[in-house]
C-alpha cells in the first residue's frame, strides 16, 4: 500500500478514478512537513479537489478566512499553534469538517482531537489513498444527509433545521459540530429506538469499521450541549450492553 513516504512527484492514478476536470470541493491541507503536504495535496488534486496549503496555524487561519474550504486536513503538531487551537478558532467561523493528522497513535490524542470537534483522524504514517477516501466519506455523508433532509426535526425543546444546519434548544442556538449535528438529527429521526455504537458508526459516520470510541466521545459531547444535567442524561440514554436511545416526552413522540 502506498504510504506517505512516497517520493515527491510520484504519480498515481486517482483512487476514485476521477480526473474529469470538475472540482469536487475545496480542501485545505495544513502540515509543517512539506513532503506530507505535497503528497496529500497531489493525491487530493488528482481525485478532483481544489487544494489550498498552509504550513502553520496562523497561515491556516488566514487561508481559511480568505477561501472557506469544504473540509480541512489538519496536522495536530504544528509550530506555534497546535492543531487543537487551530480547530477551535476555525469553529468560531462556523461548522466545517476536519480530519486531523497525528504522528502518534495514542488514544488520548485521538479522543482529544474528536472532543475538539474533529470529524475523523488519520495516524501518520498514512496511506494518501486512504486519506482521499476518508475525505470523500466525510463530504459524501454530509451531502447525502442534506439531500434527504426534512425541513425541521424537533422534540423536548430541540429544533433542528438540517438544510440550514441550525440547531436550537428552547430558542437558544446550540454550537454543534457537523458530526454532533448529524448524530442528533439521526436520534430525532428515530426516537425510542436503541442503536449500538456499530450501528451509529455505520448510519451517521458512513463507516463499516472504525474506532468505536469515536461514537462514545460524540455522544458525551452532545449530551453536554442538549441535556439539562449531562451527568444524569434524560434524553440520550445509555442502554447498558446495547447502545444508546433518544427518549422524548410522550407529547413529543411522533404519532402521539
Amino acid at each position: 500500500m502506498q504510504n506517505i513516504s512516497s517520493p515527491p512527484g510520484h504519480r498515481a492514478a486517482s483512487p476514485t478514478g476521477r480526473g474529469d476536470g470538475v472540482s469536487h470541493g475545496r480542501v485545505l491541507v495544513v502540515d509543517d512537513d512539506p513532503t506530507v503536504v505535497e503528497v496529500a495535496a497531489g493525491y487530493l488534486e488528482r481525485a478532483g479537489y481544489d487544494v489550498d496549503r498552509a504550513d502553520d496555524g496562523l497561515a491556516a487561519l488566514e487561508r481559511f478566512a480568505a477561501r472557506r474550504p469544504d473540509l480541512v486536513v489538519l496536522d495536530l503538531m504544528l509550530p506555534g499553534m497546535d492543531g487543537f487551537e487551530v480547530c477551535r478558532r476555525m469553529r468560531a467561523y462556523g461548522p466545517v469538517p476536519v480530519i486531523m493528522l497525528t504522528a502518534r497513535g495514542d488514544e488520548e490524542d485521538r479522543i482529544l482531537g474528536l472532543e475538539t470537534g474533529a470529524d475523523d483522524y488519520v495516524t501518520k504514517p498514512f496511506s494518501p489513498r486512504e486519506l482521499v477516501l476518508r475525505v470523500e466519506s466525510v463530504l459524501r455523508r454530509g451531502r447525502r444527509a442534506e439531500a434527504g433532509a426534512p425541513a425541521a426535526l424537533g422534540g423536548a425543546g430541540l429544533c433542528l433545521e438540517p438544510l440550514a444546519r441550525r440547531a436550537t434548544r428552547d430558542g437558544r442556538d446550540l454550537a454543534l459540530t457537523l458530526r454532533e449535528f448529524d448524530l442528533l438529527a439521526f436520534f430525532l429521526t428515530h426516537p425510542g429506538q436503541v442503536f449500538a455504537r456499530e450501528e451509529l458508526m455505520r448510519e451517521v459516520w458512513g463507516w463499516d469499521f472504525g474506532d468505536l470510541s469515536t461514537v462514545t466521545v460524540h455522544v458525551r459531547r452532545l449530551r453536554g450541549k442538549v441535556e439539562a444535567d449531562p451527568a444524569r442524561p434524560a434524553l440520550i440514554r445509555t442502554v447498558w450492553g446495547v447502545g444508546y436511545r433518544l427518549d422524548l416526552p410522550d407529547d413529543d413522540t411522533p404519532g402521539s
